[in-house]
């Protein structure tokens, strides 16, 4: 049973999305939460496997809410909610630990999709949205952890990657889950794991969807149409 916290300050958008998670088979939306700071504490009380979480509300916002349920104890994985795929703020909540980001007009099944994703351990990495996000505002990255790492360092970080590093990275940033890269580079499941580990080491990333951004930042995978 993959358990659900819903956090969005728009009941009748947060009451659809139950209706349609609690009709999926192996699936339950225990709470739902007005703004960041209440997730939190139904997080503390009822603990769930997914949080789908809203960017702006009031009160605590959903990138300090993402921070703090990531960094509990028992950590809920954060599936970040927008209404525009070049919301800025998304770039944050990914920064912080959020495993990817949805439309809010995304399909019922990409939903149900993406949530079974992240509760594999995988990420969830949709390239447009994702590469037209970076695009957007890779010039305007003052806010963000990144900005503080030169290009010098980015580019000694690109040059230290071996050609499968590159080919895995390629890949992820392009949304591949762990078993197609298997299959596109013919590769067993282990050693896949073991270029992903590698890269989230080099790269100074927390999860897959950072190394995307990596990728998309650094010009191993072209932002732009």
């Amino acid at each position: 049973m993959i358990t659900v916290g819903i956090t969005d300050d728009e009941p009748l958008f947060a009451a659809g999305l139950s209706m349609i998670l609690n009709a999926q088979p192996g699936m339950r939306v225990l709470w739902h939460a007005g703004e960041g700071g209440e997730a939190f504490r139904r997080q503390e009380e009822e603990p769930v496997d997914i949080v789908l979480m809203d960017i702006q509300m009031p009160g605590i916002d959903g990138i300090t809410a993402t921070r703090q349920l990531v960094a509990e104890a028992t950590p809920a994985r954060v599936i970040v909610l927008t209404t525009f795929d070049t919301d800025r703020h998304v770039l944050g909540a990914i920064e912080v630990g959020a495993a990817g980001f949805l439309l809010k007009n995304t399909p019922p099944a990409g939903l149900v999709s993406a949530i079974e994703t992240v509760h594999r351990g995988d990420a969830v990495i949709s390239p447009g949205p994702t590469r037209k996000l970076f695009d957007a505002y890779r010039g305007d990255r003052s806010s963000l952890k990144w900005h503080q790492v030169s290009l010098s360092t980015d580019q000694r970080t690109v040059d230290s990657l071996s050609n499968r590093e590159r080919d895995v990275l390629t890949l992820i940033a392009k949304g591949l889950t762990n078993q197609e890269i298997c299959d596109h580079l013919w590769l067993s499941m282990p050693t896949i794991k073991t270029h992903i580990g590698n890269l989230i080491a080099k790269t100074a990333s927390t999860n897959r969807v950072q190394l995307a951004l990596f990728a998309f930042r650094t010009g191993v995978v072209a932002t732009g149409p």
